[in-house]
């Protein structure tokens, strides 16, 4: 579903003046901060990295210009180092047929598996999967297991020739060796840059872990945390996740009014999937998982094995 039909600016100067802002508190945290403390460089620099993965997301849904190059080469630094962003295009955007959200084949998203493929798994990887089912698990694993899983994946896709995503590859090398030197002419340390980039890649999965659940019916796979403090600011609204998925289009910044003014339309739209804040996911799921592996609503999966 789109957004309101009023036609965007052709600069949206709020977020570009972020975007601008976000590289400025990450270049400082690199070339500042290592002399005061390097674990508030680490800090600065994951969180900084963070919200630049909040604006790529804004980016792809066509912020803050009109022009999509535009937008790509605004964010063209992979400050979390493994996405590129014609990929993240891509894979997001299909993503957002929401009639195939957390469908283990079709929504590139999804952290569920075929109940058969679970069955095929060896104990220990299970093992692994579980804890990476909890919140506790995919703030401290997370960060490895979706970086692995989505480079092999592309690994294979170009190994069968995939132009698209050779491509989107090929694009992303530059921008990743340029992110490399400005690292390495810091006085950061590459361990410190490394630990950053998995503090930023948590912090996303903090936002991700449950914003879409096994339902019967796709409009009720979305949440909204009802959250307004600082991770709301981190991910840019984003937590206000089933309005988005409705108005893909509409920017950050007005995400939480139009929640307002029909929250119970909402809430009745996503079966009342909501949680008030991030403290409450926090103290309700850092160490038990929301759901399953194995997703509960394909064949085989309804026993569950969380």
């Amino acid at each position: 579903m789109s957004g309101p039909s009023r036609p965007l600016p052709a600069v949206e100067w709020l977020t570009l003046s972020l975007i601008i802002a976000c590289h400025a508190v990450w270049l400082g945290a690199l070339f500042l901060l290592p002399g005061i403390s390097v674990w508030l460089a680490v800090i600065a620099a994951g969180f900084a990295a963070a919200l630049h993965s909040s604006l790529t997301h804004e980016s792809v849904h066509g912020h803050p210009t009109r022009h999509e190059w535009v937008n790509a080469a605004l964010l063209g630094l992979p400050l979390t180092v493994y996405v590129p962003w014609i990929r993240f295009k891509d894979t997001h955007l299909a993503h957002h047929h929401d009639e195939i959200l957390t469908d283990p084949y079709d929504d590139p998203e999804s952290n569920y598996l075929d109940p058969k493929v679970w069955a095929r798994l060896p104990g220990w990887w299970r093992a692994v999967l579980r804890f990476n089912n909890r919140l506790i698990g995919r703030l401290v694993v997370g960060p490895l297991i979706g970086a692995v899983s989505f480079v092999a994946g592309d690994l294979r896709l170009m190994a069968r020739g995939d132009r698209a995503v050779i491509r989107a590859w090929a694009w992303h090398v530059p921008g990743l060796a340029a992110v490399l030197w400005i690292v390495l002419a810091s006085p950061m340390p590459v361990w410190a840059w490394l630990l950053s980039v998995w503090l930023a890649i948590a912090i996303l999965k903090l936002r991700t872990y449950l914003e879409h659940r096994a339902h019967e019916r796709a409009s009720g796979r979305t949440v909204v945390i009802e959250d307004r403090g600082l991770f709301a600011f981190m991910f840019l609204n984003n937590n206000f996740h089933v309005v988005h998925h409705m108005h893909p289009n509409v920017p950050w910044h007005e995400l939480p009014a139009l929640y307002d003014r029909r929250r119970d339309h909402y809430l009745r739209r996503n079966g009342g999937y909501r949680y008030r804040s991030y403290g409450e996911v926090l103290r309700t799921y850092l160490w038990r998982a929301k759901d399953p592996v194995p997703h509960p609503l394909m064949p085989g999966g309804d026993g569950g094995d969380s």
